[in-house]
């Protein structure tokens, strides 16, 4: 799903507040000042390819700033952003580095600390946004890389920059199921980069979308006590279909669904099998873990461990009998 706006049939006096707010509602907020004397124009497309939104923006010179007070009000998590320079240049500033491309390069920037692009003539350029927490790259290594320019003829840029730009030129074809498995091939390759900036070691190569798996557990771990949670649930908070969530955990040797009570079911018993001077009842526990239903937790249970819940905690975990 993808939308456009142009400045084209805006008041000459409004434009460039038009399209800042564009600009901030689709991909982050920002201030926009344009720098030309002449009434603004502006164009953005924007499309999600799974958990990665990709943004075409063509305008007038300008600057675009994230200050701090916006960041502040902010309800959007971290973002990492790369600028792929189609036209004109872009200056970014970010943590007291400036870096400068021309068309063919990129940037890289935290959305999570004040930086700005300056764009002092007419440009065109592609910007790729994606949640930090899904990169796989620790905070320390972004803050490294953060205000970094790279060209074509740098490390993986030869292959990372034709194939952002061939992605947002394309980015409004895809289906779903592709645009999910595309945005783990972004994540992938930027994490690449930016262990190249960093000099970090070279490591056994991961399986395709491996962090995303790591994640996606983390996610389920962290909301094991919501009894809402579920597949849907679950695809929605990372922005990939249902149908690829369940792709992913395919090498998981279980559906979704069997993880997450498999899950529950493991947090259930640690805590029944704790000895304490009051000892939880078996519903509360259930209850606790997000069983809804007393009588399938005891089925589940005994079908996995071989005993009923009030048996497990009345041996502390052991065999009963």
């Amino acid at each position: 799903m993808g939308w456009q706006v142009t400045t084209a049939s805006v008041a000459d006096g409004e434009k460039a507040a038009f399209w800042g707010e564009a600009v901030s509602r689709t991909v982050v907020p920002v201030e926009v000042v344009p720098l030309a004397a002449r009434p603004f124009d502006g164009r953005l497309a924007s499309h999600r390819l799974g958990y990665v939104r990709v943004s075409t923006l063509e305008a007038d010179a300008a600057r675009v700033s994230r200050t701090a007070g916006l960041i502040a009000r902010s309800r959007t998590e971290p973002q990492v952003g790369v600028g792929v320079q189609v036209s004109g240049r872009a200056v970014l500033e970010q943590d007291g580095r400036r870096a400068e491309v021309a068309g063919g390069g990129l940037v890289l920037y935290d959305t999570a600390r004040p930086y700005s692009l300056d764009y002092p003539e007419r440009f065109r350029t592609h910007l790729f946004h994606l949640p930090r927490r899904l990169l796989g790259v620790s905070e320390g290594e972004l803050r490294q890389v953060a205000g970094t320019a790279v060209t074509p003829g740098e490390g993986c840029g030869s292959v990372l920059l034709p194939f952002l730009g061939t992605l947002a030129a394309s980015a409004h074809s895809y289906p779903a199921p592709i645009g999910d498995r595309l945005a783990g091939s972004v994540a992938d390759l930027l994490s690449t980069l930016v262990g190249q900036l960093t000099g970090r070691a070279v490591e056994e190569p991961e399986a395709p979308n491996d962090h995303l798996v790591r994640r996606i557990r983390a996610h389920i771990d962290r909301h094991l006590q919501d009894p809402g949670l579920s597949p849907e649930s679950v695809a929605g908070a990372h922005h990939i279909s249902v149908r690829y969530l369940h792709r992913l955990f395919e090498g998981e040797g279980l559906t979704v669904s069997r993880f997450v009570q498999r899950r529950r079911l493991e947090a259930c018993a640690e805590e029944l099998a704790r000895r304490g001077r009051t000892a939880p009842t078996v519903s509360s526990v259930a209850q606790r873990w997000g069983f809804v239903n007393p009588a399938h937790f005891s089925r589940a249970f005994r079908a996995a461990y071989g005993v009923s819940p009030r048996e497990w905690r009345a041996t502390g975990g052991g065999t009963a009998g």
